[in-house]
């Protein structure tokens, strides 16, 4: 299955959405009243986690099963990550 591409695209697109989150509650001085620039940056983690794993099964010739599983659940989980930390700027901010 080829779907390492695919999540390489899409998390690098949110890797830098993540970035413009956390650079625009640093630019308005609001990260200390909430948390959600530092769960962006759990989720950005989990971001550059997925892209690693899925430019590595890309460059491998065969991808390995774990690297697949790996790509897909820290995807998953940076963008829960993500929805969390809009969810807290957009309640506590």
């Amino acid at each position: 299955m080829h779907r390492h591409p695919h999540i390489l695209n899409a998390a690098t697109t949110l890797l830098g959405i993540c970035f413009v989150i956390i650079g625009g509650l640093k630019l308005t001085d609001q990260n200390p009243k909430s948390y959600s620039d530092e769960i962006a940056w759990l989720a950005a983690a989990s971001f550059c986690a997925s892209i690693l794993v899925s430019y590595s099964a890309i460059r491998a010739n065969e991808a390995k099963p774990w690297q697949t599983v790996l790509a897909d659940w820290s995807f998953i989980g940076g963008v829960a990550a993500l929805v969390a930390s809009m969810m807290v700027g957009a309640i506590m901010l």
